[in-house]
Formats: structure tokens, sequence, C-alpha cells
């Protein structure tokens, strides 16, 4: 039968990864996202490039899936959840901002490459936050102990397969075991992907409905 999450403990915490391309951390009840990338369709359509303006209407509603069947007291955004800040109209900014209180929970947000210059009122940002023996960022930091687990985006990790020409990619959770770093798979539609390194752990998100380790 197929999985929509997989559970595994971090010293003595226990860390859920999602189908969905999120994670929950059970005992704070923080859901965990990243690299969105709002507004990159119009963002592409102002360069000539035309793609579809659905995108994010789906992120949106795919977040708002996934509060509502785990209930967290906290949603963080690992960074880049902006494509770029001369893509953000009046009408995206205020459905970011009014993310709190359509979701009923706090909205934080650990800023990535792609957000600077983005203002936003209602979301607490920060640069790197810590919580007990997690470190959250958006691009890896190197920590010196082996006692913390550094959670980020930022890669897009991707595991990708070949068979008679054909080539699959599928988006998935990496671990860098000997650094301690949890890489978080891309949470947008509209964003590509890097290829793991062979000596990493992988989780394969299949579909949405469906996790499986590599």
């Amino acid at each position: 039968m197929p999985k929509n999450s997989f559970k595994f403990y971090w010293k003595n915490t226990l860390l859920e990864l999602l189908s969905s391309r999120a994670l929950f951390i059970h005992a704070t009840k923080e859901l965990l996202i990243c690299d969105i990338h709002l507004g990159k369709a119009e963002y592409f359509q102002q360069n000539g490039i035309p793609l579809p303006n659905n995108s994010d209407e789906n992120n949106f509603s795919r977040i708002k899936k996934i509060v509502k069947e785990y209930s967290p007291e906290k949603l963080i955004i690992l960074g880049d959840l902006f494509h770029s800040k001369y893509s953000i109209d009046k009408t995206l900014q205020k459905k970011v901002e009014d993310l709190p209180k359509i979701l009923k929970t706090n909205v934080e947000l650990v800023l990535g490459n792609h957000d600077v210059g983005c203002n936003i009122k209602n979301i607490k940002i920060f640069n790197v936050k810590r919580n007990n023996n997690i470190t959250f960022s958006h691009e890896p930091v190197y920590l010196a102990d082996n006692k913390t687990l550094n959670i980020c985006g930022h890669y897009h990790p991707k595991l990708y397969l070949k068979n008679k020409g054909d080539k699959l990619s599928f988006r998935c959770f990496a671990m860098d075991t000997k650094k301690n770093i949890l890489f978080l798979p891309a949470f947008g539609d509209l964003t590509g992907g890097y290829p793991c390194k062979k000596s990493f752990k992988k989780w394969v998100i299949i579909s949405e409905e469906e996790i499986i380790e590599a």
C-alpha cells in the first residue's frame, strides 16, 4: 500500500517527510516548506517567456490543504517564498500577508536569495532560525558539531532515472549524513531541480500520495 509520509527520528525529534513536499516536526508542531517561488510565471512573462498563470493558485491551495490536515502551530517557509521582488503585485502581496489569518496559524519566513527586497507584513522574518537541536536556513549552513541538524531548501533536490532513452525525474528529500544537512524538495510547481549526490540518503516523491525510501 502506498505511503504518503515517512517518519524517522533525529536524536529524539520525530520528523515526518510528506509526499506533499513538506516536513512536519511533531514535538513542536512546525510545518516546513521551501522554494515556492510565487510570482515566477509573471516574472517570466515580463521577460517575454510565456508561462501559465495558475501555478500560484495551486501552490496556495496545496498549502491550505496541508495546514488543514496537520494543524501546525507554525508554518515555516525556508526561503524563496517569492521568485523576485519585481513579480509581486498588490494582489499577490495581499494573499501572502493574509496567510496567517486564512490558515489560522503563525507563518514565518527564513529569507532566501530570491526574497531580497520583498517587503511583507504579518509574517515574522529570519535570516537563520534555531530551535533546540535543529537549525533552519535557506542555503545549507555547515555546523561544527554532530548534535545539530540543518534543515534547508535552495537546491531543489531531484532523483533522475534513465531507461532506454527516457529520462524521468522525481522530487526528493535528500540528506547529507556526513554533514547532518537535510534538503527539502521545492514546494512550488514551477521549479526545476538538481541531481542529488549518490552518497546522500534519499526519500523520493513518486506522487502527491506516495513517498518511498531510495
